[in-house]
C-alpha cells in the first residue's frame, strides 16, 4: 500500500508541477526580481541621486503640491526612503458639479519628487514595479483572469512541493548528492537540491502567495461575513469619521512636523501620507507606518488635524485574524527584510526558479529515453520541448532587452515605460518563434548566449553613459546600485557558462528501440540537463 500510495504521489507531483510550470516559472522569475523592485527604480532611472535626508524630500513634496494642486480632494505621498528614488505623489482632482467622467488618456496628477527636494527630472519607466505587478496580474490581459491564472498555478505549486517531499523518501539525503555526467540521474539531483536547499521559503512563498489571494479564491467567509467586499475592507482598515469641506482656506500644517510625530508614537519610519481636503479648514493628514519596518503589511495609521498637527485619531488594534494575515503578506513581499535577509530571499528565489525550470525540462528528458525513436518525437513531446526552450530560455532574453530599452529609448518618447515592457515581449515573441524554427540544442545556445551577452554589457554602458557605474557606485557607497550591476554580471557569466556547455555537448549514439529502421543519434532536445561527460 505505501508503495502504491507513493507512486501515485509520484504520478500527481509530475503532473502538477507540469501543467502551469510555464507560468510558475514566469511568477518566480518576476517575483524574484520584485524582491529590489525599489532598487530597480533606481536603476532604472539614472538620473536621480541617492535619497539621504528623505523629510527634505517631504518638504519638497508639500511645497510642490501646494502649488500644483492646492484645491485637490486629496493628496497622496510615498515617504521617500534610502533604496527609493524618491516620493512618489498622486492627487485626486475635486470632482466639480455636473461633471463628467474624466476622459482617458495620459495622467497628469503624478509625479516624482526626487532627493533634492524638487520635482525629478527622469525617463518615463515602470521600473521594478513592472516585475512585482507582472508576478500577480501577468500582462496583456485582464487582472482578474490573470490573478484567477496565477492562483491555480500556486495551487498546484504548493500540491507538487507536498507531493514531491511524499515521493521523494530520500529526499534530504539526496541534497548531499549530486552526481556529474549521470544523464537524467544527474538532473533529478539537481532538481532535489534546488528544491530541498530552500524547501521551508518554497512552502512559505506558495502558501502566503494563496493568502493574498484568498478573498478571491475562497470567498466565502466575506460572502458570510459582510454583505459586500466594501464593508469587509471597512472592517480591516478602519478610518477615522468622515467631515465635509468648509469651504474656508487655512493653510496646511508642516507635513515634516507630522511625520516625525507619528514615527515618534509608530517607533519606526512613516511609509505613507494622505492629505484630504488639503487647504481647507476640515483637513485632515492620516500617516501610516513604513511596512519596511514590521513584519505585518497591516500597518497601523494615525490621523491628525491638517490645520494644527494635533492627534485626533489613533486605528485600533487589529483582531487576531488581521494580523495574522498581515503576518503572512508581510512575509511574502519580503519588505521588512534588511540588505541581508532580502538577499536570501533573492537566493531562494533563484532557487525556485531553477526548481521549476529543471522540473520541466526533467519531464523531457524522462520521456525521450523512452521514446522508439528520439528523432522523431510524438507532437506532444515536440509542443512540451518548445514551450521550454520559449519560456525558460526565451523570457530572460526579453528581460534583458526591456532593460536595454530603458538605457536607449529616447528619454522623450511617448508611451515610454510601454514601450519598454513592449520590447520584452516582442522580443520574447521572436524567441518563441526561432523556439519553433530551430532545433532545440541550437535554440538553447543563441538564446541563453545573447542573453549573456546582453546582461554583461549593461553595466559596461552605465560606466560609459550613465555616470552610475559600477567604480562610481562603489566609490559613493551606494551599495544598491553596485550590487545590481554586480548580480548582472554574475547572472551574465552564468548564462554564458550554459550556453557553452551546451554548445559542447556531444550526444552519445544508441540503437533506437525495436520497431526503428535504423540506429539513431540520441537527439537531446534540452541538452541542458544531459552535461557532457
Amino acid at each position: 500500500m505505501s508503495k502504491g500510495f507513493r507512486q501515485s504521489q509520484a504520478f500527481l507531483h509530475t503532473w502538477s508541477g507540469m501543467l502551469l510550470g510555464w507560468v510558475l516559472f514566469l511568477v518566480f522569475v518576476a517575483g524574484t526580481i520584485a524582491f529590489w523592485r525599489e532598487g530597480m527604480n533606481r536603476w532604472m532611472r539614472p538620473e536621480l541621486a541617492r535619497v539621504e535626508q528623505p523629510m527634505r524630500v517631504l518638504a519638497g513634496a508639500q511645497r510642490f503640491l501646494e502649488r500644483k494642486a492646492p484645491d485637490a480632494e486629496s493628496w497622496f505621498i510615498t515617504v521617500a526612503n534610502e533604496r527609493s528614488p524618491g516620493a512618489d505623489l498622486f492627487w485626486q482632482p475635486q470632482q466639480k458639479k455636473g461633471e463628467g467622467q474624466r476622459r482617458r488618456g495620459r495622467r497628469n496628477n503624478q509625479a516624482l519628487i526626487g532627493a533634492d527636494g524638487q520635482p525629478a527630472v527622469a525617463r518615463e519607466t515602470r521600473g521594478g514595479e513592472f516585475f512585482y505587478r507582472f508576478h500577480f496580474d501577468l500582462h496583456y490581459m485582464p487582472v482578474i483572469w490573470a490573478r484567477w491564472l496565477v492562483g491555480f498555478a500556486t495551487m498546484m505549486m504548493l500540491v507538487a512541493i507536498l507531493s514531491g517531499i511524499v515521493t521523494h523518501k530520500k529526499i534530504f539525503r539526496d541534497f548531499f548528492t549530486l552526481r556529474r555526467a549521470k544523464g537524467q540521474r544527474s538532473w533529478l539531483d539537481g532538481h532535489n537540491a534546488s528544491a530541498v536547499l530552500a524547501l521551508p521559503f518554497h512552502l512559505m512563498i506558495t502558501y502566503t502567495g494563496l493568502v493574498t489571494l484568498m478573498a478571491m479564491l475562497m470567498p466565502w467567509a466575506v460572502v458570510a461575513n459582510y454583505s459586500d467586499q466594501a464593508k469587509m475592507f471597512e472592517a480591516l482598515f478602519p478610518e477615522a469619521g468622515a467631515v465635509e469641506r468648509t469651504g474656508r482656506r487655512v493653510p496646511l500644517a508642516d507635513l515634516t512636523m507630522i511625520a516625525k510625530d507619528a514615527e515618534r508614537r509608530f517607533g519606526g519610519p512613516a511609509g505613507f501620507i494622505e492629505v484630504n481636503m488639503p487647504g481647507d479648514a476640515a483637513a485632515r493628514v492620516t500617516v501610516s507606518r513604513s511596512p519596511a519596518s514590521m513584519l505585518s503589511s497591516r500597518t497601523p495609521r494615525l490621523t491628525y488635524e491638517g490645520t494644527s498637527g494635533r492627534l485626533i485619531w489613533r486605528a485600533p488594534q487589529p483582531g487576531g485574524a488581521a494580523v495574522t494575515a498581515g503576518a503572512m503578506i508581510g512575509l511574502h513581499t519580503g519588505r521588512y527584510a534588511d540588505t541581508g535577509l532580502r538577499f536570501i530571499y533573492f537566493l531562494c528565489g533563484i532557487a525556485g526558479a531553477v526548481m521549476v525550470a529543471s522540473g520541466l525540462v526533467l519531464w523531457t528528458v524522462k520521456r525521450r529515453e523512452k521514446l522508439a525513436d528520439p528523432q522523431r518525437p510524438h507532437l506532444g513531446f515536440r509542443i512540451v520541448e518548445r514551450l521550454n526552450v520559449a519560456v525558460i530560455g526565451g523570457f530572460p532574453l526579453g528581460i534583458a532587452c526591456m532593460f536595454w530599452a530603458n538605457r536607449l529609448l529616447p528619454v522623450g518618447l511617448a508611451g515610454r515605460a510601454e514601450w519598454e515592457v513592449n520590447a520584452l515581449f516582442i522580443v520574447w515573441a521572436g524567441a518563441s518563434v526561432l523556439a519553433v524554427l530551430r532545433r532545440p540544442p541550437t535554440s538553447w545556445v543563441l538564446l541563453f548566449g545573447t542573453t549573456g551577452v546582453l546582461l554583461g554589457m549593461l553595466p559596461v554602458y552605465n560606466i560609459l553613459a550613465t555616470g552610475r557605474g559600477l567604480p562610481a557606485s562603489i566609490m559613493s557607497g551606494d551599495m544598491m546600485l553596485a550590487g545590481i550591476d554586480a548580480m548582472l554580471l554574475v547572472f551574465a557569466g552564468g548564462f554564458i557558462a550554459i550556453a557553452r556547455r551546451v554548445a559542447r555537448y556531444r550526444p552519445a549514439v544508441r540503437r533506437p528501440r525495436a520497431g526503428a529502421a535504423r540506429p539513431v543519434e540520441s537527439h537531446p532536445s534540452h541538452p541542458v540537463l544531459e552535461p557532457a561527460e
